[in-house]
């Protein structure tokens, strides 16, 4: 009998709960470092709702806010994301472009691009 994922959100990447956490953390502070990235579209579409968050906190750096982000990030990474939220002060919502690339050579995995709207 096939299961119906009523409810279910998320991708699981084949990953246990605590891989995906890391999985995502990494890849989240190597894009905030550079500004865009280059993953597999679901991983990019993942990460979009992950990462968005986080701006939308930083554009209030209040202590609260950033130890917040310090549960998550290196300090070094929480400063790129401060800066990167005052760029979108204006904007209220959707800081990530998701652009489809061609597939990769290997396995021909779905890949994309995802960066900040400037």
């Amino acid at each position: 009998m096939g299961n119906m994922r009523h409810f279910k959100k998320g991708r699981k990447f084949s990953r246990e709960r605590n891989q995906r956490r890391a999985l995502m953390r990494s890849i989240a502070s190597s894009f905030f470092v550079v500004g865009r990235i280059r993953t597999t579209e679901a991983k990019a579409k993942e990460l979009r709702p992950f990462v968005e968050k986080f701006i939308t906190r930083a554009k209030n750096p209040t202590l609260a806010n950033r130890r917040f982000l310090l549960r998550f990030f290196s300090e070094k990474v929480v400063k790129k994301i401060i800066e990167c939220a005052d760029l979108l002060r204006e904007r209220k919502g959707g800081y990530t472009r998701i652009i489809k690339t061609e597939p990769r050579k290997i396995d021909s995995a779905k890949m994309a691009i995802i960066e900040l709207v400037r």
